[in-house]
């Protein structure tokens, strides 16, 4: 059977046969019934997790988010667009409309944005 198999089956036993099992047990005072459709529900879940768990495999450590101190982050955040506004100062200063620069800084940054979805949040 394959794994695929494996996850149909167990969701199918939890969801048409455990929970609706459960509720007709317990609204006719059958307790040992619903305990027993509780447990067949529980093998159906760990079975689920088990053949999800063999599917989808180990994250390595590296694969996720540098980790970095927030207050490092924020600085380096800071600095960044002081030197940003500097630029922006300089070409204001040696003539260029600001407006239209400051639009063109904000089309850059939807583009990043757009290029890279993760550093938008």
């Amino acid at each position: 059977m394959s794994i695929s198999a494996v996850r149909w089956v167990s969701l199918g036993v939890f969801v048409l046969v455990g929970i609706p099992g459960m509720i007709v047990s317990s609204v006719n005072d059958r307790t040992g019934a619903a305990v027993t459709f509780g447990l067949v529900t529980v093998g159906a879940v760990l079975a689920l997790l088990a053949a999800t768990a063999v599917v989808t495999g180990r994250i390595p450590p590296e694969a996720g988010a540098p980790v970095t101190r927030a207050g490092t982050e924020r600085a380096e955040t800071e600095r960044e667009g002081a030197e940003l506004e500097a630029g922006i100062q300089d070409l204001v200063s040696a003539g260029a409309d600001e407006t239209a620069v400051r639009d063109l800084v904000r089309k850059a940054v939807r583009l990043g944005r757009a290029r890279n979805p993760s550093d938008s949040a």
